[in-house]
């Protein structure tokens, strides 16, 4: 069995959450760590946004330093996800690796059965969104639809995935909602008119759900943690050995935290 190394769980700043995964995509590329799912939190509530999203056209600065919210542009595409009451994941590993399928809509097939796991082992029946075409009005925020592979209770998507590939690097991460602050994510969201945000709030409550909302019995974090590393080793296949950061890595996620993701120059590229 294919043996990859495990980061549990840790809560940093926005910027450094940001800049560890990217450290580890870097050293990983150079053969100097092996594959790595990694386990995170936050240490602010923080609307992070996607790589191709304009900052000041959809988001509320005004608002968003009202509420005290951390904000962060990822490197990786999708749209806004307000982080605060979950579990982040990350999975980096290079493209070539055995168990990857060349597309991106595969590998998150591969990478969603580890979700997928974790989910059941919370006795959540809980599937895969089949591939399909999106039509309609949706909001800036990411749990407005699944994509391909992401998952779905009874039609809602419980979990959201983003992914980028960088010189044979693959990083996914996403958020596995315990719960979800609705209101706050749409008054830190900009639209035409509060008719617009109101009607497509109503439309994103039908669309998400988060997991204390569908469990019968109260699921706190350290349940979820423990669900979802057994779930990653038994939906894909692998055996996890808990590890640490390397002295490069934090050093290279200290360089990118200071010179790409606590910077405005990155944060309001678009």
């Amino acid at each position: 069995m294919d043996i990859w190394r495990f980061l549990p769980y840790e809560a940093h700043a926005p910027a450094m959450n940001m800049a560890i995964d990217e450290a580890i995509l870097h050293l990983h590329r150079e053969g100097k760590v092996p594959p790595t799912i990694r386990f995170y939190g936050w240490s602010q509530p923080t609307l992070s946004i996607g790589y191709f999203q304009k900052a000041r056209k959809e988001i509320d600065f005004d608002k968003l330093q009202d509420k005290g919210f951390g904000f962060v542009r990822r490197m990786t595409g999708g749209r806004a996800v307000l982080h605060d009451q979950e579990l982040t994941y990350s999975v980096i590993v290079e493209e070539a690796h055995p168990m990857m399928p060349k597309t991106v809509s595969e590998s998150y097939r591969v990478i969603s059965q580890g979700l997928l796991a974790g989910f059941k082992r919370l006795g959540l029946d809980a599937s895969l969104a089949p591939p399909k075409g999106r039509t309609g009005e949706m909001s800036s925020a990411c749990f407005d639809s699944p994509s391909d592979y992401e998952l779905v209770v009874g039609g809602r998507k419980i979990a959201g995935s983003a992914q980028t590939r960088q010189k044979g690097i693959i990083l996914q991460h996403g958020s596995i909602l315990l719960d979800m602050d609705v209101e706050a994510l749409f008054e830190v969201l900009l639209f035409p008119s509060d008719r617009v945000r109101e009607k497509l709030k109503q439309a994103f409550t039908v669309k998400a759900v988060a997991i204390r909302q569908l469990a019968d019995r109260e699921i706190g974090l350290e349940e979820v943690k423990q669900a979802f590393f057994e779930g990653f080793g038994e939906g894909m296949g692998i055996q996890l050995h808990t590890g640490e950061l390397t002295n490069q890595e934090r050093e290279l996620a200290q360089q990118l935290m200071t010179t790409r993701y606590a910077d405005d120059d990155w944060n309001f590229m678009r």
